[in-house]
């Protein structure tokens, strides 16, 4: 059966001039209109899709990939508002995503973004936001191990740094002392549990941690490295914001990893850039 605001593998039916009937299952058939039918596909073959109910409620399906799915987070922008219905937010489909009244916070305007949540409406069937976001995290005592990658989704500061969705379920948190430089909202990261508290708190770490993140970051600077031919513009005095932006790690687990790599004879460093050193024949 095809499953609502998700990625579904469905199989072409027949085709008439609005385009592909896809087998859906209890939901019946469903129409991927001719616009996005994948070139050299018929009747028989699987294609991948994202079902959805368009302007007039029905069913049809999509090759688009929409920002998020029914159940995940995200940062979206605001297109229009309507006074009477709500908020309708770009998340990559021809169809805006609708942020209801109930759902909203107040002072959006067209152009500003805002972390939703995308669920299914109970009431209609219809997919929608939720600006609520607190309502739709996970309240369960989360099982994460210390150290385990994690994805992130940055919802904004507080006192002590910066609040983030973990997984698309639980919400943890950065400490701006351990961080290199300010972050924004709607940015999204690869972390890694910090720990996991007695309350069920989640702390959280752009890097993973102690000494178990250098062989990795170490393989992260050699492949940036070979990629650039060898060598590249990036040394202790390198800001962290440079850093961060084209290895992904921070500056302190940087000057980690070039360290070892610089002790093990792997690279060179001088004042002005790394580079690797040649294998003797």
């Amino acid at each position: 059966m095809a499953l609502i605001g998700q990625r579904n593998r469905l199989t072409i039916l027949f085709e008439n001039d609005s385009g592909y009937y896809l087998d859906g299952g209890e939901h019946g058939e469903i129409l991927l209109p001719g616009r996005y039918i994948p070139r050299g596909s018929r009747p028989g073959e699987i294609v991948d899709v994202f079902v959805y109910r368009d302007s007039e409620d029905r069913l049809v399906a999509t090759t688009e990939r929409p920002y998020a799915m029914v159940g995940e987070f995200a940062s979206l922008r605001v297109v229009s508002v309507n006074p009477r219905v709500g908020i309708f937010l770009d998340w990559g489909l021809s169809k805006d995503l609708l942020l209801p009244i109930r759902e909203q916070k107040e002072g959006l305007m067209p152009g500003y973004w805002v972390i939703v949540h995308v669920l299914l409406d109970t009431q209609t069937d219809r997919i929608i936001a939720s600006a609520r976001i607190s309502r739709h995290l996970n309240l369960t005592s989360p099982t994460y191990a210390e150290g385990q990658e994690v994805k992130l989704l940055i919802t904004g500061p507080t006192p002590l740094g910066y609040n983030a969705i973990v997984n698309n379920a639980h919400n943890g948190l950065l400490y701006a002392s351990e961080l290199s430089g300010p972050l924004e909202m709607g940015q999204r990261f690869t972390g890694y549990i910090k720990t996991v508290r007695a309350d069920g708190k989640i702390d959280l770490s752009l890097d993973r941690a102690g000494h178990q993140r250098i062989p990795a970051n170490e393989e992260i600077v050699l492949k940036a490295l070979t990629s650039a031919g060898g060598r590249l513009p990036f040394h202790d005095g390198s800001s962290p914001e440079a850093i961060r932006e084209k290895f992904g790690i921070s500056k302190k687990a940087f000057k980690q990893a070039i360290g070892s790599l610089f002790k093990a004879r792997r690279i060179m460093i001088s004042p002005d850039e790394i580079k690797i050193v040649a294998a003797k024949k």
